[in-house]
């Protein structure tokens, strides 16, 4: 084999490895049979290949035997994962009637090819695995003209893999062929792994939500992916409950968007959803994995620490939080899932951030109370971040090289 063409197969490679060892690492951490899904298309993909580049065989007859035995089988057990995956398939009885199918369509051509001669079963199994890859291409058009996103990005792996495989078969029949050819089949499959691994990863993110609904159901809001209101007040509990007499410093953050309730009035409630979520996308990207983190009302959140020994550190994550939340984000006003994305208004959020350092020994209520003030009052500030001052004993603005180190 040619060199280049050998790094192009080499980088192929390299991306079913990776997908490989992501999809295990996430199936033994949370047992998703997406992520089983996933791994096993990534080692049909990278074994179909090595047999149509001759790796598994020696001997030219072998080989047409062998990729006419592979090919066939592949296509009848990717078929209904793809199925699967674009969620044509949701009860098991239709899920194990497809794959029957596919997989007796597949015996079916595989036992034809037995009858003829090397080089015709070779031709058969590629016309069998092109066919497949077509109907599963149309099924993901058509599952995408509908509206559905999962289904377009399906739709694009499908085409890639049509390119893949069209290559591969021409690189079967004739082996002397050059390395521009294997160079189009390798990158063509390395995309249809990417963007299967991606739509994967899409489907395996919404099931990952939906057992996080069903575990904490009414504490998780959906719309932030944080807890819920009644569940704030649950988490400021237990973080100012303690046993013994000592004092502990909590740190308190609280972030207020001031124009929330003025995108609702001119674009509806749509976009006020995507409105905060977005804000709290971006809000748990950038708040530490110490730090608590839950609704505060309808047009705020509220993040608590004690670990923070350095109430420093506040005011870094405060500006970090201004400065990451003040960005521009394009929102769309259609609830319609098919239009979502493709219409919308331009959107800044007036964000207000109170920081206070404070004790276990004051009482929670005052304190979110006291927060929350401080942050719809620093909507008036240049900087957009207010403190409590203790010798003045009023919100203050939050300057530049100021720190939170007062105690209320």
């Amino acid at each position: 084999m040619d060199p280049i063409a050998a790094g192009f197969w080499g980088a192929f490679f390299g991306t079913a490895a990776l997908m490989l060892g992501i999809s295990l690492a996430v199936f033994v951490r949370t047992r998703r049979q997406v992520a089983l899904s996933a791994a096993f298309s990534a080692v049909v993909c990278a074994v179909f290949v090595a047999a149509c580049l001759g790796w598994l065989s020696a001997n030219s007859v072998h080989q047409d035997r062998l990729v006419a035995l592979i090919a066939p089988l592949s296509a009848g057990a990717l078929s209904p994962m793809l199925l699967a995956l674009l969620g044509l398939l949701r009860q098991r009885r239709p899920t194990l009637r497809v794959a029957s199918i596919t997989m007796a369509l597949a015996l079916a051509v595989v036992a034809a090819g037995w009858m003829l001669a090397a080089r015709q079963a070779l031709i058969l199994g590629w016309a069998a695995t092109l066919t497949a890859a077509v109907v599963m291409l149309l099924v993901a058009i058509r599952t995408a003209w509908v509206g559905s996103r999962l289904a377009a990005g399906a739709a694009v792996g499908m085409a890639l893999l049509l390119v893949g495989l069209s290559c591969l078969s021409w690189i079967g029949i004739d082996h002397s062929t050059s390395w521009p050819v294997h160079a189009v089949s390798a990158l063509a499959c390395m995309g249809f792994l990417s963007v299967m691994g991606a739509a994967a990863w899409d489907r395996y993110s919404y099931l990952l939500e939906l057992s996080e609904v069903m575990a904490h159901g009414p504490a998780y809001d959906p719309v932030t992916r944080m807890r819920s209101h009644s569940e704030t007040g649950q988490m400021v509990g237990d973080m100012f409950f303690h046993r013994d007499a000592e004092a502990r410093p909590v740190g308190v953050v609280a972030v207020c968007i001031g124009n929330l309730y003025a995108l609702e009035n001119l674009h509806g409630r749509a976009a006020f959803n995507h409105a905060l979520f977005i804000c709290a996308g971006r809000l748990r990207r950038c708040v530490p994995q110490t730090v608590e983190m839950g609704r505060l009302g309808e047009d705020g959140f509220l993040l608590l620490t004690r670990s923070m020994e350095d109430m420093r550190a506040l005011g870094q994550l405060a500006r970090q939080i201004r400065e990451r939340l003040a960005r521009p984000v394009s929102l769309s006003t259609s609830r319609d899932p098919g239009r979502i994305g493709t219409t919308g208004t331009n959107w800044v959020a007036d964000i207000g951030i109170g920081v206070l350092a404070t004790s276990t020994k004051v009482r929670p209520a005052q304190v979110v109370a006291t927060v929350r003030a401080m942050a719809r009052t620093a909507w008036t500030y240049p900087t957009r971040v207010a403190v409590f001052d203790q010798e003045a004993g009023q919100i203050a603005e939050l300057a530049v090289d100021e720190t939170p180190l007062s105690v209320f």
